[in-house]
């Protein structure tokens, strides 16, 4: 029998488009430090951003956690730091 990580099971649900919340992470896979979680796939090279979402419903405003492309920029940034680093 093989068991799946709760940070294994945080970044299929990313990767397959799914948007969530801290609370949605913490119920659906039982991660308790859910910053500690992302961070760890970030470490790991996934473009994981948190974007602010605003409830059409209410108005009420929420975070919500997704897998994106990085910008140009911030690549060219991590590069030349990689580069800085190392000389």
């Amino acid at each position: 029998m093989t068991t799946t990580t709760q940070t294994a099971k945080v970044a299929t649900a990313l990767e397959n488009g799914a948007e969530l919340t801290a609370k949605q992470i913490t119920a659906r896979y039982g991660v308790k430090n859910v910053r500690a979680v992302i961070s760890k796939l970030r470490s790991e090279g996934y473009s994981i951003f948190l974007n602010k979402r605003t409830s059409s419903y209410d108005g009420a405003t929420y975070m919500k956690y997704r897998i994106g492309t990085a910008p140009r920029s911030v690549v060219a940034a991590g590069y030349a730091a990689l580069r800085t680093a190392t000389a």
